[in-house]
């Protein structure tokens, strides 16, 4: 059952990034961030109030919890960084080197969890690397933005903690209720979208959100909201190192969508970084 969690998750965590960008085309990221965070904060906890799981949450430990805010951290960080690359990049780019957190997911899994490293696996992790690079090199003839170039240093910081949010939200639900752990870490990442906006000075932002993109912001955390359930499901009752990258065929839809939305196309170059991407993730499902 975990499987399809895995696969449910990884369909609107794609569809995310399109609605994302839809509505982050004058909103500030960081203002975008937060709003997006309160759907997915109401959203987890009626799930709690539905399941009845919320009685559970006397019965957590502290460690347990430590880890469970560790990761909300973790979540917080890794969104603020993906929304300012994917405000200024384009989501064909974004999307492939957040994704990479892969590669780093199953280095930390092997420390930290125990799982094992096959040789299989080895040249799966450097089919997905390869292919990254593959993806976020520029086209022939294309010149880069100064003003824009930022964001791969957002983007990359971004993988890295989604790493650490798989990890350590691995280690934080054990014996914990899916979607309590998920209403938890929310509230934290909550917590630090806002204090983000309070301290940017950008609260008077919220107020000149546009209405049309502030839809498409309130649909992005509502998707967000379903594939978490989802993720942390599967996280839950399967191995990390295969939920991960499962998660990570979400770039699939991504880039169906980038092309219908924004017309974004892939170059020959992008295309086979793309398979070689998914050759990789298929790799390590399968091994």
């Amino acid at each position: 059952m975990w499987l399809l969690y895995a696969v449910g998750s990884s369909f609107f965590a794609g569809i995310t990034s399109i609605l994302a960008k839809c509505g982050i085309r004058n909103t500030d990221s960081d203002v975008a961030t937060a709003i997006r965070t309160l759907v997915i904060l109401i959203f987890s906890w009626i799930m709690v109030l539905i399941t009845g799981s919320g009685s559970g949450i006397t019965k957590i430990d502290g460690r347990t919890m430590l880890f469970l805010i560790l990761s909300g951290l973790a979540t917080g960080a890794s969104w603020l960084c993906y929304f300012h690359a994917l405000q200024n990049g384009d989501v064909n780019k974004v999307v492939p080197i957040d994704k990479s957190s892969t590669v780093l997911t199953i280095l930390l899994a092997l420390i930290f969890l125990g799982e094992g490293l096959s040789l299989l696996k080895c040249v799966a992790v450097v089919l997905i690397g390869a292919g990254t690079m593959l993806m976020i090199t520029r086209k022939e003839g294309e010149q880069p933005k100064e003003e824009k170039k930022s964001w791969m240093v957002y983007a990359v910081l971004s993988a890295v903690f989604a790493s650490l949010t798989a990890i350590l939200g691995k280690i934080g639900i054990e014996g914990v209720e899916s979607n309590l752990g998920t209403a938890i870490r929310t509230t934290v990442v909550l917590l630090m979208a806002w204090l983000m906006v309070g301290v940017t000075g950008k609260a008077r932002k919220v107020r000149e959100t546009d209405r049309n993109e502030l839809v498409f912001i309130l649909l992005s955390g509502l998707a967000t909201g379903i594939s978490w359930l989802f993720y942390y499901r599967a996280l839950q009752e399967g191995p990390a190192s295969v939920v991960v990258p499962i998660d990570k065929l979400s770039i699939l839809v991504t880039i169906l969508f980038s092309y219908v939305v924004f017309h974004e196309k892939l170059s020959r170059k992008s295309a086979a970084g793309l398979v070689s991407i998914v050759a990789g993730t298929l790799m390590l499902v399968f091994v």
